[in-house]
């Protein structure tokens, strides 16, 4: 892959010039995409209740309530009569009310009741702009363009529902861009060193072979001829060892799935909506969803503590990436075939960008990458 992939039609850093005006440092350019017409958690359902919520998409500031039916909405979070935000206004019978001068708002956005106001409150200027809503699986997801019906549905977690399995939300923040998020969730060169002794360790000089495969809307990894990695997650989820069948995947617009299957009795699918709160923060909504030999009260409470401190440690690194980033006014990128799916990411985003994403599950293209772990 060119070293050129990840900076095509990156847009400039804003102050980039005032931060490094040496020539030749920098191309002064960063990884960020905004696609728009796609869906994305902001949410969960439990932080949803009698009361109103503001979130951040894409820097729209958004107020989440749900209606009279008890179904969720969100509105930009902007009174169109005097600019003060709603979130945090009552709701009252499923409308969100203003607390500067108590207009009401339904879930499509219309102006519902202005006090002191004779006659009919409606009209397109007082209304407010609303986005789809769906709550699924335990979380509240939004569509990012107001005012549209979405012809597509969100992502749904594969094994929220499933039997015999358990499963464990969690909602974490990410000092980075949603690319570089996404990518350091599905990299796995880097888990030898930043994860070391939790998961993978130094090389065994094992080979391994990755099979890229790219579809209209996703990416995967297969991962060949791996055992189980050394390191205290690893053991948790087989303590007897074993062949490790083991896919990452890039979904659009933003999740990364990591699976594994040990034997034929430990299954864990780690599945990561990632919606980018600004350009260099994104919020990573995940569900783990595992069957193990070992019974699932022994390692719940194990698990969730040592995945938590997995992210940190991911947390600390792309911070400090972020800050370089800012540091120097833009990316260089220097990229090897073992960044097996930093390029795919990056130009499945740059094409939901510009709403030039097909149709289909057909392989668009295949290629095999050997890694020595």
């Amino acid at each position: 892959m060119s070293d050129d992939d990840l900076h095509d039609d990156a847009p400039d850093l804003p102050g980039a010039r005032a931060v490094i005006p040496l020539s030749g440092l920098t191309r002064g350019r960063v990884s960020v995409a905004r696609p728009t017409a796609w869906w994305y958690a902001v949410a969960t359902s439990d932080e949803l209740g009698a009361t109103s919520i503001g979130r951040t998409l894409m820097n729209m500031p958004l107020v989440l309530f749900r209606d009279e039916r008890g179904r969720p909405a969100a509105l930009l979070d902007r009174c169109p009569h005097r600019n003060v935000p709603l979130s945090g206004g009552p709701v009252r019978s499923g409308q969100i009310e203003c607390a500067y001068h108590g207009w009401r708002f339904s879930g499509d956005g219309r102006c519902r009741h202005i006090p002191s106001l004779k006659g009919d409150c409606e009209g397109r200027a007082r209304n407010a702009p609303s986005f789809a809503t769906r709550e699924l699986d335990g979380f509240i997801w939004v569509y990012a363009t107001p005012d549209v019906e979405p012809t597509r549905e969100p992502y749904r977690f594969a094994l929220a529902t499933t039997p015999g399995y358990t499963s464990v939300r969690q909602v974490v923040e990410a000092p980075g861009t949603l690319f570089s998020t996404v990518e350091n969730a599905l990299d796995v060169p880097h888990t030898a060193f930043l994860h070391r002794g939790l998961f993978r360790a130094e090389s065994r000089g094992i080979t391994i072979t990755a099979v890229v495969r790219r579809r209209a809307d996703r990416v995967e990894a297969e991962y060949l001829g791996e055992p189980r990695p050394p390191g205290l997650v690893a053991k948790l989820l087989s303590p007897s060892g074993g062949m490790v069948t083991h896919f990452d995947r890039f979904v659009l617009p933003s999740v990364a799935e990591v699976e594994y299957r040990i034997g034929d009795e430990n299954h864990i699918l780690i599945a990561s909506a990632m919606t980018p709160v600004s350009d260099f923060v994104t919020k990573v909504f995940s569900l783990v969803s595992f069957k193990l030999r070992v019974p699932a009260a022994v390692v719940k409470p194990v698990l969730t503590p040592l995945a938590l401190q997995i992210f940190q440690q991911d947390a600390v690194i792309l911070r400090k990436q972020t800050e370089t980033i800012a540091r120097f006014g833009g990316e260089q990128f220097a990229s090897t075939e073992i960044d097996v799916l930093g390029r795919h990411i990056w130009r499945l985003l740059r094409s939901a960008e510009r709403g030039e994403v097909g149709a289909g599950d057909a392989v668009l293209e295949e290629h095999r990458v050997e890694l020595v772990v």
